[in-house]
């Protein structure tokens, strides 16, 4: 085996390649640990018309109870280089398979600014393109440079700047095309200094005990998102059932005004719609946190997560998310969608 092949295994179950824990055997499974491996796996897997499914931490997929029948990709790539000064910041290249969360500590221990609001989040930086990745008002195109991809359709590997790559509100060219880009390494440019920047959330200003619009120390920043994620159940913890999630399973929903139901909150988007919280929705149509008596379960501690309390299939998750999304539907006349991908299963 030369240094760059991918590495074959068994096929185990995707339920233990991902954080929802749900999903049936993969039919073939290749860990790409180099960046010519991973585009090796895929390539072949093309030529020979095997079906590809790429998975990162798995922290944002559904698979179905049937598993996947075509070859599942582990991207396991790791690197990280990066030039720096003062006046362009620093540009940060990350392998694929680089976890997500490693990148945001190790930018606050070198001072580098503009991810620490995006702490705790679980998965690998080449997934965070895809969605456009968000929390606590940051998301990952206010820092992204470039992203490096293997374009399928046109065999050779192709690098998009962030204006080409088609970010909006939980998605991009890469989510809208989802069998045609494989991400190899994202390239952040982040500024320099002990701020962190601007704090645009309430929730999180209130944390750290200064007005929005105003800076903190990045570490400081850090520390106060993963305290206010671990109260949500937002931090990976294998003892605690209420983090076996994809994290928040409904995006947001963008309303006309004049739909906008009476109380919920409401932010300004493109266009004349305004976004207001699924969360709210949610709460307001009856299901309280915990809501559930099965194996699948909303959390009892956000609503938004959609958890598997051991025993849980994807059809239990499904049933659930089917119940939540036609109450609210029922109630407000809004329609949720789901955030994570699901791979052969739909609600």
């Amino acid at each position: 085996m030369t240094p760059s092949a991918p590495r074959s295994g068994p096929s185990p179950h995707l339920a233990g390649l991902t954080t929802l824990r749900v999903g049936g055997p993969a039919a073939d499974l290749v860990v790409a640990e180099t960046e010519d491996a991973l585009v090796e796996a895929v390539r072949g897997a093309d030529e020979a018309g095997t079906p590809v499914l790429v998975v990162g931490g798995g922290s944002n997929l559904v698979v179905a109870d049937e598993g996947y029948a075509g070859r599942v990709v582990l991207v396991r790539t790791r690197g990280l280089r990066a030039e720096s000064d003062l006046c362009g910041g620093a540009f940060v290249e990350v392998a694929a398979g680089e976890p997500w969360d490693d990148l945001v500590a190790a930018a606050v221990e070198r001072g580098w600014s503009g991810l620490e609001a995006l702490s705790g989040i679980p998965g690998t930086t080449g997934a965070t393109p895809l969605q456009n990745v968000g929390a606590y008002g940051q998301e990952v195109s206010q820092t992204l440079a470039r992203v490096r991809t293997w374009d399928r359709r046109r065999g050779a590997v192709r690098t998009f700047a962030a204006a080409d790559c088609g970010f909006g509100y939980r998605t991009s060219r890469f989510k809208q095309e989802p069998d045609r880009f494989v991400v190899l390494a994202v390239t952040f440019q982040l500024g320099v200094g002990d701020l962190g920047a601007p704090v645009q959330y309430a929730e999180l200003a209130r944390a750290l005990g200064i007005e929005v619009g105003r800076r903190a120390p990045a570490r400081a920043v850090r520390e106060a998102v993963l305290a206010l994620r671990r109260g949500k159940a937002m931090v990976l913890d294998a003892e605690d059932h209420d983090t076996w999630s994809t994290g928040s399973f409904f995006t947001n929903p963008f309303v006309d005004p004049d739909r906008l139901p009476e109380g919920a909150p409401s932010w300004p988007a493109d266009g004349d719609r305004v976004k207001t919280s699924a969360a709210w929705l949610i709460e307001h149509a009856g299901f309280a946190k915990g809501h559930g008596d099965g194996p699948a379960r909303l959390s009892s501690r956000h609503t938004l997560a959609l958890t598997n309390r051991g025993e849980a299939s994807t059809a239990d998750v499904l049933a659930l998310a089917r119940e939540i999304r036609d109450g609210v539907l029922t109630r407000f006349g809004v329609e949720l969608h789901p955030e994570p991908v699901l791979v052969g299963c739909s609600l």
